[in-house]
């Protein structure tokens, strides 16, 4: 249930920031730039805030490497459902939507990891400091 709470949190995260729908961020902010700057600029700033403390816990938990391992699975797993057929990547909009789903997948991973490993390994990182 944690890692599906966390990656709904990521979701909401980057499908905020942009999909495909004229209902996110980056849409709004530049129709509304001139006319709503400090509006504009206070959410942005929230917005990342949230990537700063996704990204940071990410990097922390499987660094680099593991993003791009992550992101590796899944488009392996994008390719192999392309090529019994069970998906066609010519709606653009199906592949942002893909695109959003990885990028919120990966973090959701990232601020995961370190419980999982707690949890499978019963070893503490070095940075764990809560008392267990």
């Amino acid at each position: 249930m944690g890692l599906i709470l966390r990656w709904l949190f990521a979701f909401a995260l980057v499908s905020a920031t942009y999909n495909p729908t004229p209902w996110n961020y980056v849409r709004w902010a530049t129709a509304n730039v001139g006319t709503e700057l400090p509006l504009v600029l206070f959410l942005g700033l929230l917005l990342f805030l949230g990537y700063v403390v996704f990204l940071t816990a990410t990097l922390r938990a499987i660094g680099v490497f593991g993003m791009v391992l992550v992101l590796a699975i899944l488009t392996a797993l994008l390719w192999v459902l392309w090529d019994w057929g069970l998906l066609n990547l010519a709606n653009t909009s199906l592949n942002v939507w893909l695109g959003v789903i990885a990028v919120s997948f990966v973090l959701g991973i990232g601020m995961t990891w370190a419980l999982l490993w707690r949890r499978l390994s019963g070893q503490l990182e070095v940075d764990d400091s809560d008392g267990r």
